[in-house]
């Protein structure tokens, strides 16, 4: 592996742990609204993203009161959902797989641990996520291809954002 490409993973994992962190009112719990979460879009660009998140979301859980459970099954649904993204054809449908992996097993966690109603977890969560995606992952990515610091799969223009 590349330094630089190293590198890179590292740093997706620091500004999501950062980022989840620096707001954790907001990014724990059955109602959840996680801003590092529209990071989950970059598998779609950067490979290296998919090892980052894992592990950017596995340090955040450290933090977030429920313990090595929520570390693990987290830290899994965001590896799930980064791979599912990476493999996605356009954006949209890459930002509709955090979403739902983190619904069924962040709100399941959740419904386990905390005791929360399993439906209005998943609900909560699943809400939060998408806002996450879709409301600031999407604008953001096509803000970064604008500006030439993505410019797609392999080097090889970006994918189709209809």
């Amino acid at each position: 592996m590349k330094t630089r490409t190293l590198a890179s993973g590292a740093m997706i994992a620091a500004l999501y742990a950062v980022l989840t962190v620096a707001v954790a009112p907001l990014s724990y719990g059955p109602v959840q609204f996680r801003v590092a979460e529209a990071l989950t879009l970059l598998p779609l660009y950067l490979p290296e993203a998919v090892p980052g998140l894992f592990v950017g979301c596995f340090v955040a859980n450290a933090f977030g009161g429920y313990g090595l459970i929520d570390m693990a099954a987290g830290s899994c649904a965001t590896l799930l959902a980064a791979v599912l993204t990476r493999r996605a054809s356009n954006l949209w449908l890459g930002a509709l797989a955090p979403v739902l992996v983190n619904a069924i097993v962040v709100g399941g966690m959740l419904h386990l641990v905390a005791g929360a109603p399993l439906g209005l977890t998943a609900l909560y969560v699943g809400a939060g996520e998408a806002g996450a995606c879709f409301l600031v992952g999407i604008p953001l990515m096509r803000a970064l291809i604008r500006q030439g610091i993505l410019c797609g799969r392999h080097g090889a223009g970006i994918p189709s954002d209809r």
